[in-house]
């Protein structure tokens, strides 16, 4: 009896250990890691949001992929591109193109973006498609420096599971 009372209060222990690790330096439940990993079968991509309309029951979103680069990548990709190989805060996005990419969003899609604390928090698909066209859906404040900053999508087939904002300094 005494050994079964010994291993509970043991699981017990780890249980909290664990719990409180996850949660260490946050006011509240573990935050987002973000962009988050992607899952085997798909893509995650980095962009700008262009359009995002309401198509039936779900979206449709216009993409503008980008390379999100750091370390020597960005040095050296700004250097043939700009002639500089500084890249202030490490990072450096190579957007070549501008061709868009059409993929559907179902309104369930998760969306992340970050607050004045740069703390990640969701919204809807219906509130990211009025911030993408100027409108400001609950009056927050952080939508006014949302509107064209970059993204990573999680991508399975033409379908958008998850859309996260980048901080960019």
């Amino acid at each position: 009896m005494k050994w079964f009372a010994l291993v509970l209060v043991a699981i017990s222990a780890m249980f909290v250990v664990g719990t409180a690790a996850t949660t260490a330096g946050t006011d509240g439940p573990a935050l987002v890691r973000l962009p988050r990993a992607t899952p085997a079968g798909s893509v995650s991509q980095y962009g700008h949001v262009k359009t995002l309309n309401a198509r039936g029951s779900r979206y449709e979103l216009r993409f503008d992929p980008a390379l999100w680069l750091s370390g020597i990548t960005a040095s050296r990709a700004a250097l043939e591109d700009i002639g500089s190989g500084d890249v202030p805060n490490d990072y450096y996005i190579r957007d070549e193109s501008h061709r868009l990419l059409t993929y559907r969003v179902p309104s369930a899609a998760i969306v992340t973006v970050l607050d004045s604390r740069l703390r990640p928090f969701r919204i809807s698909v219906a509130d990211l498609a009025q911030v993408v066209t100027g409108r400001n859906p609950t009056g927050r404040a952080l939508y006014d420096r949302m509107n064209g900053l970059g993204f990573w999508i999680l991508v399975r087939g033409d379908s958008v599971r998850a859309l996260d904002q980048q901080y960019q300094p």
